[in-house]
């Protein structure tokens, strides 16, 4: 920015030298037009009185001014008493040596030669200025004190990732050791998966159980407007850190400097990316062997990378770190819970069983917003049904205070649509929980939400792929038996945005559908698959098999509809248990 300031001044500075240099050009030549007369003309024209005054010059000519103001020029005579005979007629006479013209073109001159010189002695300090900027730019500023206090004891969950990375701290701490046995020290760790699973902290950790400095930027840092920039700072990076000998460098979103190089097709902006990704490659392949200096990356598009940095002597390791299973989100809850006042009546291992899905910095924020609501409420401890107003803030938002702008029309449609996602919930999945329903409006912008929890399971079945798109239909197809398919509303727009991202997945790239065949159509496609006509004629059919087969569900069950959606209405909310015994006592 202080450099775009800088070159924005000095433009600045041009504009006004042009403009004060045209404009004395101008004020020298802005003379009146001045015409050429013959000198028996001028004789008249003294003879009539009409001569205002003459300059007489050393020059074949004069210059001379009528009484009217106009200018004109006529042969001068250079005869005896022509001064006499000017001078007895009323005549202003001037003589000049003739030198005027020659003082204009010396003012010009010296003008264009200050102009020339000013230019010159900017132009040359502002490329001194901009040679100072760009190499403080290249020198890229790692973030705090280059140290870190985590260590492996602050992160909960991942053992496996942490168990790789320990034998990294004894690498490092130990280089000499693994020297003797001729074993290469790796040089790059790359930690990918979904965001929030604690990529970062691993890093922080490794470098703070190594005890060695952490240098830690992210892949935005390099990429650059100005050519070579980019590459100048990872070249300063590694500079650094080889300065500091054993350390851990960190580069997390190692995708916005790291993606596939698109070779000759590449316009002017990616040919400076694949320069930075060069300087990268370079870099790491110039490592001394066992030098004690380890490169951590984090991403959660591994997908988008080149492959030069996945081979080996880059990335040697390749770590998933995914979404946290129950015991590991028991011991990050633990971890987060360490020193907050928590009731002795909280049940975090119930709390860990509901919480599928979350990622460990969502976790984090779950008990962050229990504690403030603890705060909020003045409450000595941490209790449970904190907890659960926080759960459902992190998932849906606060509940809207006021309500009175929803009518009664209003509700009983998000009634019905909330009551047909948990029956068919509960009728096509069993093993699924669903843990509240409500039809009160949220910060989000839900109308209300029925909170399913599939169970933990490694892989998802073609059958657990067919129910939960008939769970995502549940919505719309009990709006449309309650209220006729021209009334059915937009509350379904997220539930239909679900549903054709899983029936596309598992016809075009899990291989499911028995008409595709056992084709990755992603493999083919790339990133169209949602444009191709056959894959979107195929998944039109199955949604509207599933979506029928939904409405025929519902239909056989209306009474148990019909008698969710009367609770619903009284008391706005439902828990698991209330809808189990609906289920289980209407026949």
């Amino acid at each position: 920015m202080k450099l775009l300031k800088n070159r924005r001044n000095i433009i600045i500075i041009i504009a006004i030298i042009v403009i004060v240099a045209v404009s004395t050009f101008a004020f020298l030549n802005s003379r009146q037009e001045i015409n050429k007369i013959s000198y028996i003309e001028f004789k008249e024209q003294l003879e009539k009185g009409n001569i205002e005054s003459v300059n007489l010059t050393n020059d074949a000519e004069l210059l001379g001014t009528l009484k009217s103001g106009e200018m004109f020029i006529t042969d001068n005579p250079r005869a005896e008493g022509f001064k006499e005979r000017l001078l007895s007629s009323g005549v202003d006479v001037g003589e000049t040596d003739g030198r005027s013209t020659i003082e204009d073109i010396l003012t010009m001159v010296v003008v264009l030669s200050a102009f020339v010189g000013l230019f010159y002695f900017v132009s040359k300090n502002s490329n001194k200025l901009a040679q100072k900027e760009m190499t403080q730019m290249s020198d890229i500023d790692s973030n705090g004190e280059n140290t870190s206090t985590v260590v492996f004891d602050d992160v909960a969950g991942n053992d496996e990732v942490k168990e790789c990375l320990k034998e990294m701290v004894d690498f490092i701490r130990e280089p000499e050791k693994y020297e003797r046995y001729g074993a290469r020290m790796p040089r790059g760790v790359l930690l990918y998966g979904p965001p929030g699973t604690g990529k970062t902290l691993l890093a922080k950790a490794l470098a703070g159980e190594a005890k060695v400095p952490f240098y830690a930027v992210t892949g935005s840092d390099f990429i650059q407007v100005y050519a070579g920039l980019g590459a100048s700072r990872i070249r300063s990076l590694f500079k650094k850190a080889r300065a500091a000998g054993k350390c851990v460098i960190f580069i997390d979103e190692i995708d916005a400097l790291g993606k596939k190089r698109r070779g000759g097709a590449s316009n002017g902006s990616s040919d400076e990316s694949d320069r930075t990704l060069n300087a990268l490659l370079t870099e790491m392949s110039g490592f001394k062997e066992n030098q004690g200096i380890i490169v951590v990356a984090a991403t959660n598009r591994i997908d988008t990378l080149d492959e030069a940095l996945l081979r080996p002597g880059r990335f040697d390791r390749q770590l998933e770190v995914g979404l946290p299973d129950i015991n590991a989100r028991y011991k990050i809850l633990e971890l987060h819970s360490k020193n907050k006042p928590i009731s002795k009546q909280v049940d975090l291992r119930k709390v860990a069983y509901q919480t599928v899905y979350f990622s460990g910095a969502k976790l984090e924020s779950l008990m962050n917003e229990s504690a403030m609501l603890a705060a909020r409420y003045n409450d000595s401890s941490i209790n449970m049904s904190h907890i659960d107003k926080a759960f459902y803030t992190v998932i849906a938002g606060e509940e809207k205070k006021d309500r009175s702008y929803i009518s009664i029309e209003e509700k009983k449609v998000t009634a019905y649509h909330e009551a047909g996602h948990a029956l068919v919930t509960k009728l096509t999945s069993p093993l699924n929980r669903v843990t509240k329903i409500s039809i009160i409006p949220s910060t989000k912008g839900a109308g209300g939400f029925s909170m399913n929890i599939p169970p933990d399971k490694l892989y998802q079945s073609k059958e657990d792929i067919l129910n939960n798109i008939m769970v995502a239909l549940g919505g719309r197809a009990a709006e449309e038996i309650i209220f006729g398919k021209d009334r059915v509303t937009t509350g379904a727009l997220n539930d239909l945005q679900k549903a054709t991202d899983m029936i596309v997945s598992m016809i075009a790239r899990y291989g499911m559908d028995d008409s595709t065949g056992l084709l990755n159509f992603e493999v083919l496609l790339g990133d169209s698959i949602g444009s191709n006509s056959y894959i979107i004629d195929r998944a039109r059919k199955l949604i509207e098999e599933l979506y029928i087969k939904t409405l025929d569900l519902i239909k056989e069950n209306i009474d148990k509809l019909e008698s969710i959606v009367e609770r619903l209405l009284i008391n706005e909310t439902m828990d698991e248990e209330e809808l189990n015994n609906i289920i289980s006592s209407v026949a």
